[in-house]
């Protein structure tokens, strides 16, 4: 035996035995693996999702911290003037963060459209009346690098979307008619940005949807200088998934407000976030200044180092495990195979895992949440050969590793078996 093959073995083994005896006297992740095929949701017929993808909308993005459920269940005992709970919650956001202000809004999408609204529209009772409308008011977004699959979000406020690739292209692209500028930038682009930006007095809004983990995102974007930006309450925030933080310059802030819930007659009325998503998600925030951010790396790199001892000592696979940079920066574990010698591709493995019960959906390079991906003559075609599958660790629950890591090494042994 090769001796790096030796050495995969022996760190597979006690897992392994351990894993075999947890099945035999029903404990563990057989316990859990029991739990998740009875439960709220398969008594109305459908099938909670064991979830190694991340915090994809689709699949409901997150679970909730437990000081987020517990604000979420005081706030609910109460009544409360909305008007006046955002107001106090911005004033706690601004302590924070270092932002002049804030609000909650409906998501980082909802943030989006209202920033939009207030960037347009201002405080103003008939301009605010006026929108979708845009006649006579500023009313381009200037979208950094392309449109975005959230862009209908400032559309619907009324925004006209201008492009601009690149920073080179932005100072051109601001016009007298521009209301706002978006941008998704890493910091290094962001800090020329925004310089283009000052110089002709139009706010940047900064989307980092994902950027949380860390919580010290949201004190540089303020730093920097950014007039709005947003982070998700429903992804890494850990907070109620319909919410989004939205902070930046108290006027804008303000704007944004008057073209919101609970405003009648606000075009982003619509998009009404309640008092318990609010204090649900000030609690997020608060929580996360208190999370050691090294041991919660540390506990999401031991649930994917588990499933990759698992399948690691199967002839033929390979594993790797690293931080993507950017958002969703959580230890990813990704497994390959030669999917031509061993007829058997990504998708095939990821739509079985997905079929089976438990359900378990990975990370690959489809999207089922895409509406192009809907339409069959805008459907992108795929490389399977460059397809991945990456198990996301911050998704998973402590135990649902072992059930991934056993289902995986079942289905590529199934798989091999067949090919042989």
């Amino acid at each position: 035996m090769e001796r790096r093959t030796f050495i995969k073995w022996a760190t597979a083994l006690p897992l392994l035995a351990q894993v075999e005896f947890q099945r035999a006297i029903g404990t563990g992740w057989a316990q859990t693996a029991k739990v998740s095929t009875d439960n709220i949701y398969t008594r109305i017929g459908i099938k909670p999702v064991i979830n190694g993808r991340g915090t994809w909308t689709y699949l409901s993005a997150t679970l909730e911290l437990p000081e987020v459920k517990a604000a979420q269940e005081a706030a609910s005992q109460h009544f409360v003037n909305i008007f006046d709970l955002q107001h106090a919650v911005g004033r706690r956001l601004a302590e924070l963060t270092g932002a002049q202000s804030g609000m909650i809004t409906s998501g980082a999408a909802g943030a989006m459209a209202s920033a939009t609204a207030g960037c347009i529209a201002g405080t103003d009772p008939e301009r605010v009346w006026q929108l979708p409308d845009t006649t006579g008011l500023k009313h381009e977004v200037v979208m950094m690098g392309g449109r975005s699959p959230f862009d209908s979000a400032i559309r619907l406020a009324g925004g006209k979307l201008v492009i601009a690739k690149s920073v080179d292209e932005l100072a051109n692209a601001i016009t007298d008619n521009t209301a706002m500028v978006y941008t998704t930038s890493d910091p290094d682009t962001l800090v020329k940005e925004i310089a283009v930006t000052k110089r002709a007095n139009v706010p940047i809004f900064m989307d980092a949807a994902d950027g949380v983990p860390p919580i010290d995102k949201l004190q540089l974007f303020a730093k920097m200088g950014c007039d709005l930006f947003t982070v998700s309450g429903g992804k890494g925030l850990c907070g109620p998934q319909s919410s989004g933080v939205l902070l930046g310059r108290k006027d804008l802030i303000e704007a944004a407000l008057a073209n919101s819930n609970p405003w009648e007659g606000a075009v982003c009325r619509p998009m009404k976030v309640g008092k318990e998503e609010i204090m649900g998600c000030l609690a997020a925030v608060e929580a996360w200044y208190h999370k050691d951010l090294s041991a919660l790396d540390k506990e999401w790199n031991g649930r994917v180092e588990r499933i990759q001892k698992l399948i690691q000592t199967m002839q033929g696979v390979t594993t790797s495990i690293d931080t993507p940079p950017g958002g969703n920066s959580y230890p990813t574990l990704t497994v390959s195979w030669d999917q031509d010698a061993w007829g058997y591709t990504i998708a095939d493995c990821a739509r079985e895992l997905l079929d089976g019960t438990p359900s378990i959906a990975v990370l690959t390079n489809d999207n089922p949440s895409d509406v192009l991906g809907r339409a069959p003559d805008r459907r992108k075609v795929k490389n399977i050969k460059n397809n991945n599958l990456q198990i996301i660790s911050m998704t998973l629950k402590p135990g649902e590793e072992i059930i991934v890591g056993r289902r995986l090494r079942q289905l590529l042994s199934e798989a091999k078996s067949k090919k042989a």
